[in-house]
């Protein structure tokens, strides 16, 4: 088979594969249609590759066969697919963002190699007019790269990458000296320079910026900083696909950029923030910080888990409020057997989602689902808030700043932020293990409020003890 037959096809099955991405992605808007969504994306992703893959087995770059190269691309398959399949399927829940960080990393990585490769492969060629999309390919895919290490590192909670905010001596002036080089740099290859020192600098100072730019941003805005480097990883992509002049790279790129660019705009939205305010610097210290009992001027009532299995068992109305305590104790098959003990008794369960509860959008919702939850009873911020004055008993599961009343008081680290109104609750319980502060490290008002009983447990177990003690009413 020729060039003249084959090239057609395989850039049909590129174009097919482009449309499988899109088409997934639409389907990604539900959750109902997620799961499908996801393998339509990975199907079409699986055809491009495998079209790729004949396309140089026929026509092969070089002209002739390489068995070398046919062994570097398979153990690169085997190696990094084996790996993701595996982390994949081991790791929990609450560590998927520090996964996607990774992949992020790995993504941008990549990118940035593809264009180093081809700026090195035509050393030598006279008049070289330098591609913009190949220098733009080096700035964003090496930022990302160290970026998102950085980013996963603060949500491990590793010690040289703690997740308060670190704050590096004259580190604005820093980052602002990486930016200029990296402009001056760029100018200076755009105008049709050929210069590897110019290159290897603005690389340096590209993978450099990465890390003064993550470091000073504490760890509560983490997850905004992961979806910001998961839009530059789409836009490496799609900058490296002008690079090798290929459509299936530009397309797939694009949509990662622009996708990963509204969510971030939108979960800036949601803490009621600038993205710019995010990357100037994060609020807050470091999650797990302990408060004094009864600081803020106000009392903590603690209640048994009789009392709070009565209070439940005979409300009329109850709004679940997840967070991520929930997440880290996997309490989520507890909670639906609990909703399932109150429904039987008639009790009506809502569950009430912030749009950052967790530590990525859909964190909640996807955990619930695994848990078999029903959709409808997953209710968004702006559907749920007016009804918690209207509820019996709001329940309230891990979840900290997200619910914390000091938020509509100015002067307040999180003042702005849109919460879930709880305390506009009849009653409320918090299942918490310990008096501990969130990632925007100040006291939980809600906490003291005097229609809050405070059930100190582990979320799974805390939650194990109700369900015994409602079916024993």
């Amino acid at each position: 088979m020729d060039a003249q037959t084959i090239d057609p096809i395989v850039r049909l099955i590129w174009l097919a594969g482009a449309v499988a991405f899109v088409l997934g992605l639409i389907r990604m808007n539900s959750p109902a249609t997620a799961r499908n969504g996801n393998l339509l994306s990975s199907g079409g992703m699986t055809l491009t590759l495998g079209a790729t893959a004949v396309w140089l087995l026929i026509l092969p770059p070089t002209g002739s066969f390489n068995p070398v190269g046919w062994v570097i691309i398979l153990a690169g398959v085997v190696i990094g697919g084996g790996y993701g399949l595996y982390s994949a399927r081991t790791l929990p829940m609450t560590a998927m963002p520090q996964l996607v960080s990774l992949f992020n990393a790995v993504g941008g990585g990549a990118a940035a190699l593809i264009a180093i490769n081809e700026y090195l492969r035509v050393i030598g060629v006279p008049g070289l007019q330098e591609n913009v999309a190949t220098v733009l390919d080096v700035v964003i895919g090496s930022v990302t790269f160290t970026g998102s290490l950085i980013a996963s590192g603060k949500l491990m909670g590793l010690r040289i990458t703690p997740s308060r905010p670190v704050m590096i001596p004259g580190g604005q002036l820093v980052t602002g000296l990486l930016a200029l080089i990296a402009v001056a740099g760029a100018i200076f290859l755009f105008a049709g320079n050929y210069n590897l020192a110019v290159m290897a600098a603005i690389l340096a100072a590209a993978l450099i910026f990465g890390v003064t730019m993550t470091l000073p941003i504490g760890g509560a805005d983490m997850p905004v900083v992961i979806s910001l480097l998961n839009s530059f990883t789409g836009t490496a992509v799609a900058m490296a696909g002008f690079v090798l002049n290929n459509p299936v790279l530009i397309i797939a790129g694009a949509l990662v950029g622009a996708s990963g660019a509204i969510l971030t705009k939108l979960m800036a939205d949601a803490m009621n923030r600038s993205v710019l305010n995010i990357l100037v610097g994060g609020f807050g210290g470091a999650e797990g910080s302990v408060a004094a009992v009864g600081a803020g001027g106000g009392t903590v009532r603690e209640v048994s888990i009789d009392d709070a299995a009565i209070q439940l068992a005979y409300a009329s109305s109850v709004i679940v409020v997840p967070g991520y305590g929930l997440a880290v104790a996997q309490a989520q098959h507890a909670v639906r057997e609990l909703a399932e003990q109150l429904e039987d008794r008639g009790v009506d369960v809502k569950y009430a989602i912030h749009p950052v509860a967790g530590r990525m959008p859909g964190h909640m919702n996807v955990l619930l689902a695994e848990a078999n939850v029903p959709y409808p009873q997953l209710r968004e911020m702006e559907d749920i808030n007016p009804e918690f004055e209207r509820t019996d008993v709001a329940l309230v599961i891990g979840a900290n700043d997200v619910t914390n009343p000091a938020a509509r008081r100015p002067g307040s680290p999180v003042s702005g932020m849109p919460i879930l109104d709880v305390d506009h609750a009849k009653n409320i319980i918090v299942i918490k293990r310990s008096m501990g502060r969130g990632y925007a490290g100040i006291d939980n008002e809600l906490y003291t409020n005097p229609k809050t009983g405070m059930l100190f447990a582990d979320a799974k177990a805390g939650l194990a003890e109700l369900v015994g003690a409602v079916k024993g009413l």
